[in-house]
């Protein structure tokens, strides 16, 4: 579904080197999740495969289509769930169908769908501030999944939110996902988040940023926190934080 070959990306005629030589393959309905220390290019690789940004070298792929440009069977999630004001939770779910003219009769029934999915049921017609920053979040998500993308692209789409929140979002986005033919691009700064959620967990080294490992947490699905006290788990993580971290990590006493 995904496919980046050799893609390298500088910024500022050059001078930044975000990203450098960095291949890489998701498959439809695969959940893969990329952490690595600030500044490594997560971000960027992600709006690379949004066409939101033009690669340097290398190329990013789509079902074997170039990406150029912004397609409508992508869409992203950002840490801040950017809703209309204005507007109400269902005509924020619809909102970007409408503009493209896309919507049709049954849009509102489908978005009302994915509503009650997401536990947003009864919360229709409320405005943005009415919500809790955790249902906000849901709000974009279901807005994202309404377009039927085959690819899913989340930058940090929990970042803001408290540590109770946070957890509850992740159990609630494996369950809106599960069962859903969609490949799933996951930046996330949290090791614990990104093993419970991944399929495998793209380690990125720093500035430029490259794929140091690949980590495949040997977790059955569905997941649920009570694996964090696995030894699978704890392998997983301890892996991925002696690559990000290196001669930092704390040694066990």
């Amino acid at each position: 579904m995904i496919r980046l070959q050799n893609v390298s990306k500088t910024f500022a005629r050059g001078s930044v080197e975000a990203l450098r030589d960095v291949s890489l393959t998701v498959a439809p309905g695969e959940f893969v999740a990329i952490v690595g220390a600030s500044g490594c290019g997560k971000s960027t690789l992600l709006r690379l495969v949004a066409g939101l940004v033009p690669v340097s070298t290398g190329q990013v792929s789509l079902g074997g289509t170039l990406v150029s440009a912004p397609r409508a069977d992508t869409a992203m999630v950002f840490q801040a769930p950017t809703l209309l004001p204005w507007a109400d939770v269902l005509r924020n779910v619809t909102f970007p169908l409408r503009l493209m003219g896309q919507a049709n009769a049954e849009t509102d029934a489908r978005a009302r769908a994915l509503l009650e999915t997401a536990g947003l049921k009864g919360f229709e017609h409320r405005l943005p501030k009415e919500l809790s920053g955790g249902m906000q979040q849901r709000v974009a998500i279901c807005r994202a999944l309404l377009q039927q993308p085959r690819v899913l692209l989340m930058d940090e789409p929990f970042g803001a939110l408290d540590a109770l929140t946070r957890e509850e979002m992740s159990l609630e986005l494996l369950r809106i996902w599960a069962g859903r033919n969609m490949a799933v691009l996951f930046v996330t700064h949290s090791i614990s988040e990104a093993v419970l959620l991944a399929d495998r967990v793209v380690v990125m080294s720093p500035r430029p940023g490259r794929i140091a490992e690949i980590i495949t947490p040997n977790l059955p699905r569905p997941r649920s926190f009570e694996q964090e006290g696995s030894a699978e788990f704890h392998s997983a993580a301890q892996r991925i934080r002696a690559l990000i971290y290196g001669e930092r990590l704390p040694r066990a006493a």
